[in-house]
């Protein structure tokens, strides 16, 4: 998982050119910016991965300077969201369903082959912490991509052994079990 400095600077980068992101037909940006030394290079710019950080550093012990400016750049967040509501809303909706495919996909390649795709859970249930994330945003979502979700979501729990945050520990508070079942536990291999 990424530093509390990685995703501030995520966080910072996506707000620089999130305004000329929503005003865009694209639902995946480019970000030109350099991730810390050591760090994986910042994914896309895109609403579910600036709602993952967020969420992220909402869990995390802060430096009293990174509070500041995690209070400073969710200020601008939300000021972007208010401006461009209209906006936000339909790239959240377009995100959303982008996400429920590459989710689906997911679930079914492990059904197809369980031993070659359970070691990517851990990496690939993001998507589903996205869904989780968007969904509030996207609100309402078609019938049909909840009927969707819903589906997915009991294939998973057919397959989902229980168990510990899967998770880096520091993010426990962000993402508790009665919300993201999901994060506590692998699949049956």
């Amino acid at each position: 998982m990424s530093s509390s400095q990685y995703d501030l600077g995520y966080l910072n980068a996506g707000l620089a050119s999130l305004e000329s992101y929503l005003l865009s037909d694209d639902i995946y940006w480019d970000l030109r910016a350099p991730s810390p030394p050591g760090e994986l290079p910042y994914p896309q710019l895109t609403l579910g991965n600036l709602l993952l950080v967020r969420a992220r550093l909402a869990a995390r012990p802060l430096s009293l300077e990174h509070t500041r400016l995690l209070s400073e750049l969710e200020a601008r967040l939300d000021a972007t969201r208010t401006k461009w509501r209209e906006a936000w809303t339909r790239k959240a909706k377009r995100e959303f369903g982008a996400r429920l495919r590459l989710w689906r996909d997911f679930l079914e390649d492990y059904r197809r082959d369980p031993e070659t795709n359970v070691d990517r859970y851990a990496y690939e249930v993001s998507r589903r912490v996205t869904l989780h994330l968007l969904k509030i945003e996207a609100d309402p979502i078609s019938s049909h991509e909840q009927e969707l979700l819903a589906g997915l979501d009991k294939i998973l729990s057919a397959v989902l052994v229980p168990g510990g945050f899967i998770w880096d520990q520091d993010l426990l508070y962000s993402f508790p079990p009665q919300d993201f079942p999901y994060l506590y536990g692998t699949l049956k291999s």
